[in-house]
């Protein structure tokens, strides 16, 4: 029986009343090949040219390596671009987290946190550059309408709470004094403070009490992160008391990977989406990371194409918890470079809070950026939302307040229990001292920013439960009949 097809090629016959119908058409072999492997038989042959992908003329890193017995570039972009066109994508990627995030604008101050490592000092070049042109576009401007922002660079001192010795810290000292001097002008200023200056007091005494304070955590994980809250109240200090707008950080992909697996081990899985944003205004003073896209192996090539000078101070291994995590992702990172960004993107999905975005004001460029990023991930105005509340300690927001017990006592002293009931988990287990007298005495030899920003909490928290509870209450002219 026929199967009636003009496209069977079974053998099987036709019925009768199908002769003279129109016959199909042959079938003929296609014998195009698909752009897309065009593309690819051409990108495979220009590596195996050792030829850029990108300008097709200049020869690749790994290429122009090889030819000079120089070091090894052949893993990653060192094999695919040649030097220009590398640089270029990386700088690309910098100035485009900028711009589309508003994140510097002509009339800001941005204070570069530097600790003369390879992220940071990436972040102070590419910054530079920006300034750099911002300048000759102002120069070359009849009107000037548009400023030129400043940029100044700060380097916490942890010497109090280290092993390094005076002498090598001095010497590390006057070499970032050096790259920063010979940057090309405008003139950046150059800012070293001590750790022990988040306290109000003789640098003696405020180095003693710093000290006290690290040595009631007895938990490793819990030492490392409240130095790094310690680190950022430094930045703030700075940025507040030298009238600076932004902090800009070099944190990039692989220190944002690292964090990600941290936070989702130590209980902070709300508060994560905080943490790995473009931009973070929690802060009185926005911090703004725009070396999120760039992963660290890039950042290390192009210091050493471009012969970018770093300095290692405190470059000691991390422990607990978050040394775990950097070799658990080192390894992964050795089986497949891509795994730090598949990391990242992966918790970039998290919906951000409204804090992760510049403060609306009249500059137009922010306004914009502000309200591309509420409209790509559904946010909410700032004023439709309620205020957060974050820990006293870590400065992580909170998904249900914790202020169970009021902070300060009817006598106006702090109440420890009261701030140890309003910090987050993780700071609860590891930070925190269990027994109660260690807990008050932890909480005396606090900052008194931290002391005071957890009684603004509390006062806030108590307002917010009135607003809550404003209809139920009976007022004072009511005997409850």
């Amino acid at each position: 029986m026929a199967c009636n097809s003009g496209t069977c090629q079974s053998g099987c016959y036709r019925d009768d009343s199908s002769v003279g119908a129109e016959e199909s058409p042959p079938l003929t072999k296609k014998t195009e090949v698909s752009n897309e492997v065009v593309n690819s038989r051409r990108s495979t042959e220009h590596l195996d040219d050792g030829i850029c992908l990108k300008c097709k003329v200049n020869r690749t890193i790994a290429a122009a390596a090889a030819a000079e017995g120089g070091g090894d570039f052949g893993g990653g972009d060192g094999g695919r671009f040649c030097a220009d066109c590398f640089r270029s994508n990386l700088f690309g990627k910098f100035r485009l987290a900028v711009t589309a995030n508003a994140m510097i604008s002509p009339s800001d101050n941005v204070l570069v946190a530097f600790s003369g490592g390879t992220c940071s000092r990436v972040a102070l070049q590419f910054t530079h550059e920006m300034q750099s042109k911002a300048q000759k576009n102002y120069d070359a401007s009849r009107d000037r309408a548009l400023p030129v922002f400043g940029v100044g660079v700060a380097f916490i001192d942890e010497k109090a709470i280290s092993a390094v010795s005076s002498d090598n810290l001095d010497r590390a000292v006057e070499e970032m004094k050096l790259i920063v001097s010979d940057l090309a002008p405008p003139v950046k200023q150059f800012h070293v403070v001590p750790t022990e200056a988040i306290y109000s007091l003789k640098a003696g005494d405020a180095k003693d009490r710093l000290n006290e304070l690290i040595n009631t955590v007895n938990d490793v994980t819990g030492k490392e992160d409240l130095l790094e809250h310690f680190r950022m109240l430094s930045l703030q200090k700075i940025a507040i008391e030298n009238g600076y707008t932004k902090i800009l950080l070099g944190t990039c992909t692989s220190r944002i990977a690292c964090h990600v697996l941290e936070a989702t081990v130590k209980g902070r899985g709300y508060s994560l989406a905080a943490d790995i944003q473009y931009v973070d205004a929690r802060w009185k003073i926005p911090v703004v990371l725009p070396l999120r896209d760039c992963p660290i192996h890039e950042l290390n090539m192009l210091c050493s194409l471009d012969s970018l000078k770093t300095v290692e101070v405190f470059n000691g291994t991390r422990a607990g918890i978050n040394g775990l995590i950097s070799s658990f992702v080192k390894l992964l990172q050795e089986e497949n470079p891509s795994r730090e960004s598949t990391i990242m993107r992966t918790a970039g999905k998290l919906t951000p809070f409204h804090f992760n975005r510049m403060p609306e004001d009249n500059d137009y460029n922010g306004q914009v950026a502000s309200r591309r990023r509420q409209k790509k991930y559904n946010l909410k105005t700032k004023d439709a939302l309620p205020p957060e509340s974050f820990c006293p300690i870590c400065n992580s927001p909170l998904k249900i307040s914790n202020f169970g017990t009021s902070v300060t006592f009817d006598n106006g002293r702090t109440n420890p229990n009261g701030i140890g009931a309003a910090c987050c988990a993780s700071c609860q287990f590891q930070v925190l001292p269990n027994d109660p007298s260690s807990l008050e005495h932890f909480i005396s030899l606090l900052p008194p920013s931290m002391v005071s920003e957890a009684e603004d909490g509390d006062r806030l928290s108590q307002r917010q439960l009135r607003e809550q509870i404003e209809d139920c209450l009976l007022s004072d002219n009511e005997d409850g009949t």
